[in-house]
């Protein structure tokens, strides 16, 4: 186990690593910042001096080698805006985020893997299909469809709830809800798989023609043999989560890391958009590092093939 979880954990700084030089490279070779940030109308003495003092006239590799050196120290950089450490900015916004994602992946569980259980336990049912049919089309509906339709039904025409910011803890209903409901949908699908595939198998066919309760059969052979795959789709929406919020915070002016991402980007403030992506890369290099260690201790021949 002790082989299994450090090769995990080497391959997870190096693709932290490889997101942090592809952001650097890009965001060098993308445009100036000193033209947006001082404007083209700036004198050109004044575009010179801001370009020396945040070290852009220098060659990129030399760039790249002192933002690595920092970066192992902990110092991102600092924001061209307002000259405040980037990481600050950033860890600012985290809770906010996490205050709408992580009950939307309560919702997405605690719907989805019961929905996807039934459904696959009653399979070509009215129920079966109903559920399916809810299930592809919420995720194949945009999330800024929804959340511009969640808006339009709830607050414009009902007046419920509010549409926009973030005073109290009804403004997070409509952000929750739109990032749960496609969530939902693509765990119960997969669910309902990965269910169906487990049904399948001659073991279970075994188990109920040796007269073993049908409820047994279920809880202690089908589910824990469908967790593998469910468990890779739960890994992937932890993943996903503070990337995905990205559209929604916009959308209902919610002050989390992903309006921080959008104002970054379009002020060209390279030190918070580079460490906007290492967070969200560490985020989800952690939650691919939890999923390989459920694997491991799900299923012992995955650990036994990372130890030779």
């Amino acid at each position: 186990m002790l082989a299994f979880t450090v090769s995990r954990l080497l391959r997870a700084g190096v693709t932290i690593l490889i997101v942090m030089t592809f952001a650097f490279v890009v965001l060098r070779l993308s445009g100036d910042p000193a033209l947006l940030i001082m404007s083209v109308d700036a004198p050109p003495e004044a575009i010179k001096a801001f370009r020396q003092a945040w070290g852009l006239d220098r060659p990129v590799w030399d760039q790249y080698l002192t933002y690595i050196g920092h970066a192992l120290t902990g110092d991102f950089g600092k924001s061209m805006r307002d000259g405040r450490p980037a990481i600050e900015l950033v860890m600012e916004r985290v809770p906010a985020t996490l205050a709408i994602t992580m009950p939307a992946l309560a919702l997405k569980i605690g719907l989805g893997i019961p929905a996807g259980i039934y459904a696959a336990l009653h399979r070509n049912s009215f129920a079966d299909r109903a559920t399916m049919a809810v299930a592809v089309a919420g995720f194949t509906m945009p999330s800024f469809v929804l959340a511009l339709l969640l808006v339009l039904v709830f607050s414009v025409n009902l007046g419920w709830l509010p549409a926009s910011g973030a005073d109290s803890p009804m403004y997070a209903i409509l952000p929750i809800v739109t990032l749960g409901a496609a969530g939902a949908a693509i765990m119960a699908r997969f669910t309902r798989s990965a269910m169906l595939e487990v049904l399948g198998q001659p073991y279970i066919r075994a188990a109920s023609a040796k007269g073993v309760n049908w409820r047994q059969v279920i809880t202690r052979h089908a589910l824990p043999n469908a967790a593998i795959p469910t468990v890779t789709i739960i890994g992937f929406m932890i993943g996903s989560l503070v990337a995905g919020a990205i559209v929604v915070e916009t959308v209902f002016a919610w002050p989390g890391i992903g309006r921080l991402m959008v104002s970054a980007v379009a002020n060209r403030d390279l030190a918070v958009v580079q460490a906007l992506l290492m967070v969200i890369a560490a985020w989800m290099v952690m939650a691919n590092f939890a999923v390989d260690l459920a694997y491991g201790w799900l299923d012992p021949r995955v650990r036994a093939s990372a130890s030779l």
